[in-house]
């Protein structure tokens, strides 16, 4: 299908743009809302020491009598901000008011802080590390604590997973190392370029089976070092994406005016949504 769409002229400068949100990230007459609810976490055995927050937030249209799907949302409480730039919850809530995605259960997961450290946050040990630490944790001590409460599908073309930046890459890295629970990515201004030891994608997509993923990537034009040799997290994405494309895998790139800006990804969020969910409306 053509669809067309208004002409606008390319910005002079280098300057960011603003996206503005639209109708499916604010709150709709008429569309009941769900229930969220907060939860903490401080006896971590993967990442011993840490302590965190997560909220799990069930759709009005939750039935236990129907498991839900699941998605989860790394940096879990900038992701469900009703006031923020990504509104999770209320786009959750939108989009499956209209079926447009199945009835979801999101869990927004906060990075661990290291109580009493010099250095507290251990947000980039645990999202740009290439391992299964991360995986882990979610699959072992969170993710139960939604399943032992709720009723949720075990099939894992119905499990979502969802970051940005530093989180774009672990989320990218959870789904990569265990496709037999996360199936569906979405990753924006991914941090592919500050991972420890490099970006270690590109040779794996290229020469490893093709794993059964659909995943949704969004980046920037001038993201960091845009213009530089080294570091420069826009050429990475590039550089993911087309290994994707060439090793034959369902995904989707979107690209945005200006440099790292939050605001397009989360404007980008119900869009994606149905994008990484389509054929599966049950």
């Amino acid at each position: 299908m053509t669809v067309e769409v208004p002409f606008r002229s390319l910005a002079i400068d280098q300057s960011d743009v603003r996206y503005r949100h639209g109708p499916d990230s604010h709150q709709q007459p008429g569309t009941p809302r769900g229930q969220t609810i907060e939860f903490g976490w401080d006896e971590s055995t993967v990442y011993p020491g840490t302590s965190r927050k997560f909220w799990i937030h069930l759709p009005d249209r939750y039935d236990p009598s129907r498991p839900a799907s699941l998605i989860v949302f790394l940096d879990g409480q900038w992701y469900l901000d009703p006031a923020g730039e990504v509104r999770g919850a209320i786009v959750l809530d939108n989009l499956i008011h209209r079926g447009d995605i199945p009835v979801t259960v999101g869990l927004f997961v906060e990075p661990g802080v290291l109580v009493d450290a010099e250095q507290p946050k251990n947000r980039n040990v645990e999202y740009d590390a290439f391992d299964d630490r991360l995986v882990t944790f979610l699959l072992t001590e969170i993710i139960p604590q939604v399943t032992e409460r709720y009723s949720i599908a075990d099939d894992p073309d119905r499990w979502a997973i969802c970051g940005g930046s530093s989180g774009g890459n672990a989320a990218f890295t959870a789904a990569w190392l265990r496709p037999d629970r996360f199936r569906r990515v979405l990753c924006c201004l991914s941090s592919f370029a500050q991972m420890p030891g490099g970006n270690p994608y590109p040779q794996p997509i290229a020469n490893e089976a093709r794993k059964p993923l659909r995943i949704f990537m969004q980046a920037g034009h001038r993201d960091l070092h845009w213009n530089e040799p080294r570091r420069n997290w826009l050429s990475h994405n590039l550089r993911v994406a087309a290994a994707l494309a060439e090793a034959g895998y369902d995904f989707r790139l979107v690209l945005g005016d200006g440099g790292h800006n939050p605001n397009h990804g989360g404007v980008l969020l119900p869009d994606a949504l149905r994008w990484l969910w389509r054929s599966t409306i049950t």
